[in-house]
């Protein structure tokens, strides 16, 4: 059978997508592309900075090495106050966001108002940046830890509420309906029908978000709401390359550390 007449058997030939979705796809790509053209267009971006960035990255790399390892005894407070805004803000995070969660679920809160009251809560923590909230927090509470620790709170909020809340949502309505058809109170049904659902989704995020809050407590002490961002950025300032070096080990040791010890306790609540 020659091709012409398997053309005229079969005229039908299955395609993924439409002429018009094909269309559209190209279309999308195209969008992209002058989108990205676009930015780069009105950043106006110096690029004559790029033709020496590899002749400056290795000067620069020449001036950290050796780390000034005399400089611990400096940096050892500051690094525990760093895991210390991050571990207290996380705590903070978990008697805020846990009760939030249950008011932005949908098949938990009690009516349309506590939804809306609960999804504003998650969706204005998140998103605005912890060093945002830092600056907010040291104009109330002055420099320190305190402005720190409220800082990575306030920003976990959202993201741990959002999960958990999720998580309620897609639990398994038999266990609840049992309950409920006892005529438990509503907290009854909670605690027994809806809670031992969710808590594994609970301490997974919260131990995950302990380590990315131990991140970003590092660039905390820029706008002086504590932690080894305030050596970070005077040693900066004062081009003490060797000083930063050994700053930037520590940091990258301790979340060497708490990305075990995240990884490690999620894996034993699973």
């Amino acid at each position: 059978m020659t091709p012409q007449q398997q053309a005229l058997d079969y005229p039908n030939i299955w395609r993924k997508y439409t002429p018009g979705q094909i269309a559209l796809r190209y279309l999308w790509y195209v969008g992209v592309v002058l989108l990205v053209v676009w930015s780069v267009r009105h950043l106006d971006i110096p690029w004559f900075y790029f033709l020496d960035a590899h002749e400056q990255a290795a000067d620069l790399a020449v001036r950290m090495f050796p780390p000034n390892w005399s400089y611990w005894e400096v940096i050892w407070d500051p690094l525990l106050e760093t895991v210390h805004i991050a571990t207290l803000g996380t705590i903070v995070t978990f008697f805020i966001a846990f009760p939030t969660a249950f008011l932005a679920a949908r098949n938990t809160t009690p009516n349309t108002l506590t939804w809306l009251a609960g999804k504003f809560i998650l969706v204005t923590t998140r998103s605005v940046n912890t060093v945002v909230w830092a600056l907010l927090f040291v104009a109330i509470f002055g420099p320190g830890p305190v402005a720190g620790i409220w800082a990575v709170a306030f920003r976990s909020v959202g993201f741990v509420g959002k999960l958990i809340a999720e998580a309620i949502e897609e639990i398994d309505r038999g266990p609840v309906e049992a309950i409920e058809a006892t005529g438990a109170s509503y907290l009854k049904v909670l605690m027994y029908g809806v809670l031992p659902q969710v808590l594994p989704v609970v301490y997974g995020t919260i131990v995950y978000r302990w380590d990315i809050n131990i991140r970003e407590s590092t660039v905390l002490g820029f706008v002086g709401a504590g932690g080894i961002g305030i050596q970070l950025y005077a040693s900066i300032n004062q081009f003490a390359w060797t000083e930063v070096s050994l700053m930037l080990a520590a940091v990258l040791g301790v979340v060497l550390v708490s990305e075990f010890v995240s990884a490690t306790v999620r894996r034993k609540i699973t």
